[in-house]
Formats: C-alpha cells, structure tokens, sequence
C-alpha cells in the first residue's frame, strides 16, 4: 500500500492525477456540479440528443415492453428483437451487408481484433489510436507497428511483411483531424490486409447524411472491412456496433469473447437509440450548426492567438503543452461558468497538455463567444 500512496503522489506532483466529478443534472448543454451551474465544452453528445424528449419517451416505452435489463449474454438469451431492430436499422442506414451491436465501443474493438487476429498475424496501428484499439492489438499477441497518421504513404515501401490488418480511428477524439481513410484503404488492397475504421467520432456527424467518415470521404462501404461506430456519442444513448460482411459478423458472434462472455446491453437502449438514428437521417441542420460553430470558433481563437489541432470537425483541442498550465486553464473556464476538461498524458503525448473543447448542435454562437472572451482571459 505504501507504494500506492507513493505513486499517487508522484501523480499530483507532475500535474496527472485525476479526479471524477459526479453531475446531479443535465439539460441540453447545461451541467450542474457540486450545485455550480456550467455550460458544458466538455460532451461528445454531439447532435445534442441524450436529453431529447423523443429519445426519453422511446426509452421509457422500450423499458415498459422489454423491462430494464437484457439478462444474458446475447448467446444465451439476452438477444432482443429490439436488438435485432436496430441491427437491421444500422445496416439499411450504411447500407452494409450486416450490424452487430456491443456494449461499449471499448468491447466493439477488443472483441474484432482479438477474434481476428493471432501471434502468427501482423497489425498495423496508427500511433494516436484509441486506448481500445491498442489494448486489443496487445491482447491479440499479432505483432504490433505503429506508424505516425502523415507517414501513410509510405508504409508500403517501409513494410517488411504485409500486414493482416490496419486499424485506425477516423477521427482523433484528442485532436479532432480525419485520418487519411482513402490511402489507409489503398494500401490495404495493395498488401492484401484487412481495413478496420473505428468511427466513434464520425458516426452521424460527419457526411451529409450522418453516415460517418465513408460518406465524408466519398468511399464506399466495399472501401473498410470492418466499420465500427459508437452509440454513445452522436446517437445520445450507448453501446457500440461493428458492420461489414456476413462472414465477418457470423465469425465475430462465434469468437468475439467481449460478444459472448457479458450480459447483452439493455433492449431498452435499441429501442431508444432507433429514434435517435431516425432523428440523424431526418434533422440535417445539426450537423450544419456544427459546422457554423467549428468556424466561428476557430477564427475567433486564431485572433486569439492560441494553438489549435488541425480539425474541422467538433474536436477542438488548445494545446498548452505543461500539465499545470492545461489544469489551471480548465479552471479558470470553470469560474467563468465554463466547463473545460484539461487533458493530460498518458492520453496525450508528453508536453502536449491541452484543453479539448467540443461544439455540440445544442451550442449557439453566443455560447461560443462567451468561451472565446473567457479564453482572452486565460492566466499567462
């Protein structure tokens, strides 16, 4: 135990150690803590839809037909037709052959690349991936690279074997920038390899029609083997999904151990969750608001002066590089009635703290005014 206080006080000296702060309200992009009232900078409830009334409504009919919980795994007997609903639902709105639904993006990850791949495979990871992806590609025992996000086109002449899979988030959930899916694809066909894109922070955001990064890029579903998306983010309820074909889901229901050896997410949730993809197929301007947000923000925060990620999409990360300097900025947004969240190592790399400011549909302008003129103030 001694050691255990050591290296928790090692944390709080080097600016790392984290805290949970519990919300007792939300409403829209309001959150209240600890009885202090913010505006929440801080949410990936992107289209603003984890407190609209069709989704509480949905969700409180699917729990007075199906009851709270699923209680079993999906292979035994907690499979519903409220999940197969919105299998089916996902799938008709990518247009992909076959969904198959998880209980956290976390599981979606570890249970694809653990089922796929072996210590006889070789997978090829880009270096700012999700703490998923990494985790499963250890997991899986396959030999493991990682390769910097600009260095892409010239993999093919760098590999010593072909790699078996490549694997790589679609948008940074730290920096916000699109991964650069089309020659990830390219050099997939070229080495034979299998495509994984985990879209946790495209799905029904990016493209027109809310379809994700494939959309955005002009690809088609034929382009990524294995299409992985979160419900948790744009949708506003939870879980997670893996598309692609049907010999890749009836493979993955056989040997997915994060599909088969958990209790199936609540059918409650489905139910929710297919108003949630009816209301992004149907209400464009959300993703519209964003993009109007995104622009505003970004040139009132280049007047500024600050340093931001390269991103146009929701994500927008201030670097500030020193850890205290990322915490004390956080905080002085909180007394300003903002809520910011500093993000330190290990989820960024070292001396590259920052605070990561998310623009949601349920923002306005003078919201982001507001958290511009409190930046302006930001201690030196």
């Amino acid at each position: 135990m001694l050691k255990l206080k050591d290296t928790l006080a090692q944390q709080r000296q080097q600016g790392l150690y984290r805290q949970r702060h519990a919300t007792s309200k939300r409403d829209g992009n309001k959150i209240v803590i600890d009885g202090t009232h913010y505006t929440n900078f801080a949410s990936n409830d992107y289209l603003g839809l984890a407190n609209d009334p069709r989704l509480i409504n949905a969700f409180k009919e699917g729990a007075d037909r199906y009851g709270v919980g699923s209680g079993a795994s999906q292979l035994i007997t907690g499979y519903s037709t409220a999940h197969q609903a919105l299998e089916e639902r996902i799938s008709g709105f990518l247009k992909q052959p076959r969904t198959l639904l998880f209980g956290t993006g976390y599981m979606a990850n570890l249970g694809a690349i653990t089922a796929l791949l072996s210590r006889n495979d070789h997978l090829l990871l880009d270096r700012r991936s999700h703490a998923s992806l990494v985790d499963a590609a250890i997991l899986s025992r396959a030999k493991l690279s990682r390769y910097s996000t600009h260095d892409v086109n010239k993999l093919n002449q760098e590999l010593d074997d072909n790699p078996s899979m490549i694997v790589s988030d679609s948008v940074f959930s730290m920096d916000g920038d699109i991964a650069p899916i089309a020659a990830l694809s390219t050099l997939s066909k070229q080495t034979h390899s299998l495509l994984l894109i985990d879209d946790a922070h495209g799905f029904g955001v990016l493209g027109d029609n809310g379809r994700g990064c494939l959309e955005h890029c002009a690809m088609s579903n034929s382009d990524v083997d294995i299409y992985i998306g979160t419900l948790g983010k744009a949708c506003g309820t939870s879980g997670a999904f893996i598309c692609g074909s049907e010999e890749l889901i009836e493979t993955l229901i056989q040997k997915a151990r994060s599909l088969a050896y958990t209790t199936a997410p609540p059918p409650a949730i489905a139910h929710a969750t297919l108003a949630s993809i009816d209301i992004i197929q149907q209400e464009g301007w959300r993703r519209e608001q964003i993009k109007t947000l995104v622009k505003h923000f970004r040139a009132g925060a280049q007047q500024l002066g600050l340093q931001l990620s390269n991103s146009s999409t929701s994500i927008q990360a201030i670097i500030l590089g020193d850890n205290n300097k990322a915490i004390n900025a956080s905080e002085h947004l909180k007394s300003k009635g903002l809520y910011v969240t500093a993000i330190r190592p290990p989820t960024v790399p070292n001396n590259t703290a920052r605070l990561r400011i998310t623009l949601c549909s349920n923002h306005s302008e003078d919201d982001v005014d507001t958290l511009l003129s409190a930046l302006e103030s930001l201690p030196s």
